[in-house]
């Protein structure tokens, strides 16, 4: 009678299926960080370094925090241009504004899972908001990377059931660390160092609510970039809200 039983419990657990959690390996949930920044903000070099720390030590327990430099480009004007910057990442960040309810745009900003925001060298908020990001069960993302040649990459990103809302695919190609020596502007003479810069952000396609999506991406890397090392980061952002459902990235 004893043996019968077991063998049920183990039949019923050899059909049932597994729950997605988009929990890591490490048993860590990916949380999406994206800061909002540019080298002709004065205020921006703290959020700069912050963001380096949280992506090199991950101290909030639990999270797995996935890190984006976004550099925006409406400082452009204050006497440097800053190389990274890039007017789709302004466009970005105004659309979470108005998500957000803001009167504008500033610098720096940190969106995390792109339901909260806040001043991106807040170190304090930043964790509250990392942590609490980290206990919303979350999508698992895959992606693979296919071929890679000097000026091009392709993967392929896997996303499971979405849920009950569509959702936008968004794959970031980021250099893991670049640095520029600021000729003028407010930064004038100090070397900044940056860490997951976004050099290219493309839209894969839309996972249709309660189905799975895969889908091949190319990237086309930048003339100079790649030095620092190359990421790729896949993310699954709610159309509705802009919440982030899931992220995985991949090291080149």
């Amino acid at each position: 009678m004893k043996r019968s039983f077991f063998i049920l419990i183990l039949g019923v657990l050899a059909v049932s299926p597994a729950v997605p959690t988009g929990r890591d390996s490490d048993n860590r949930v990916p949380v999406l960080l994206e800061l909002f920044t540019s080298e002709g903000c004065s205020s921006c070099p703290p959020a700069d370094r912050l963001l380096e720390l949280l992506d090199q030590n991950q101290p909030v327990a639990g999270a797995n925090a996935i890190v984006l430099s976004e550099h925006v480009d409406y400082w452009d004007n204050g006497g440097w241009k800053d190389p990274f910057s890039s007017a789709e990442f302004t466009s970005r960040q105004k659309e979470y504004a108005r998500q957000f309810g803001l009167d504008g745009v500033y610098t720096p900003q940190l969106v995390v899972d792109g339901q909260a925001q806040l001043v991106g060298s807040n170190d304090t908020q930043a964790r509250e908001a990392i942590g609490k990001a980290a206990r919303r069960p979350k999508t698992p993302v895959d992606i693979v990377l296919i071929d890679q040649h000097a000026a091009k990459l392709s993967v392929r990103v896997g996303v499971n059931s979405v849920g009950g809302r569509d959702a936008t695919v968004l794959v970031a190609l980021a250099e893991k660390h670049a640095d520029s020596q600021v000729g003028r502007g407010e930064n004038s003479g100090r070397h900044l160092r940056h860490v997951a810069v976004v050099r290219s952000l493309v839209m894969a396609g839309t996972a249709k609510a309660g189905t799975s999506f895969s889908q091949q991406v190319s990237l086309f890397i930048p003339p100079g970039a790649g030095k620092g090392g190359m990421r790729i980061v896949a993310f699954v952002q709610e159309r509705a809200s802009w919440r982030v459902l899931g992220a995985t990235q991949l090291e080149l």
